[in-house]
């Protein structure tokens, strides 16, 4: 009888194996076509700000054949572009208004951050908890009041006055992600460290960095992407060419009116996007990698 019912049918055992074998068959098809979906979503439109930026002014007015297809490929925009001498401004003053932010907002966090998680004042739990809150002000109700303080300073129509506002926009966040990874490492490394006569200068920079270098690197990319992608604030404080920054020369030079250049448009934008795309492909990797490497020290 048991032989019969082994050959005539599966056991319970090996039903309860097919069964999970099935489902998870099923979600792995059903992951692979929710990320098809996401991919074909995020892909499409920087597919056709390539093909777009391929072709001539000529091919785009003409408006025949696939939007999707180039006939004739040409780099005649990039090549515009690469040698008109407000783009080259444009490009510098973007590069300028970037570093500088960006170093200034990583010291100021690293060190606000590191003085709030471990150094224990009275007050820092609040001054933690503000510093973030800080960040849920959107950046469209602080410009108003800041370009006052800007005209002030006489810093309007001067690309200098981005690197004295973006730190603004960056340091809370920053100075967030940072008290988290302080204040996950073991009180007793800086307690040793203390004990054996160094300061709290050298516990941060010969402990904390090394170890929380995963989130000095996360906190980085959100500066610099803060700083390279702003919009709002270079269209409120600069007017004219050889003070604007990627984000408003690209709109101010190659629209006019109605008339919009969309080969070199979306030439202008893939040669803007190439430094976060060179940032984020390096970062990332060396972020992963040291997640692993701050888990092991100690």
């Amino acid at each position: 009888m048991s032989a019969t019912t082994m050959q005539g049918g599966q056991t319970p055992a090996a039903r309860h194996r097919t069964s999970l074998h099935r489902q998870r068959l099923w979600a792995l098809w059903g992951s692979y076509i929710a990320l098809g979906i996401f991919v074909v979503m995020f892909l499409v439109p920087p597919f056709y700000t390539l093909v777009t930026s391929l072709k001539s002014s000529a091919e785009i007015s003409a408006q025949t054949g696939s939007p999707w297809l180039v006939r004739h490929p040409t780099l005649e925009n990039f090549w515009y572009l690469i040698t008109y001498p407000n783009f080259q401004t444009y490009y510098l003053n973007s590069v300028i208004v970037t570093i500088l932010p960006v170093a200034v907002s990583m010291v100021i966090s690293v060190l606000a951050a590191f003085s709030l998680a471990r150094m224990g004042f009275w007050g820092s739990q609040t001054l933690s908890t503000s510093v973030f809150l800080t960040y849920l002000i959107p950046p469209s109700l602080l410009f108003i009041p800041l370009f006052q303080i800007v005209g002030m300073l006489h810093l309007i129509n001067n690309f200098w006055c981005l690197v004295l506002l973006y730190p603004t926009l960056a340091v809370p966040f920053c100075t967030w992600i940072m008290i988290g990874y302080f204040s996950s490492i073991p009180k007793e490394l800086d307690e040793a460290a203390l004990i054996d006569g160094a300061g709290y200068l050298q516990i941060l920079w010969q402990i904390f960095i090394p170890v929380a270098m995963p989130g000095i690197i996360a906190a980085t990319i959100f500066a610099f992407t803060v700083s390279w992608g702003a919009f709002l604030y270079p269209l409120a404080y600069l007017y004219t060419s050889n003070q604007m920054v990627l984000t408003v020369g690209i709109i101010s030079d190659l629209i006019r009116g109605d008339v919009f250049q969309w080969g070199k448009i979306m030439a202008a934008c893939l040669l803007a996007s190439l430094p976060p795309i060179v940032i984020y492909a390096f970062l990332m990797d060396y972020y992963v990698a040291g997640l692993t490497a701050g888990a092991t020290k100690g």
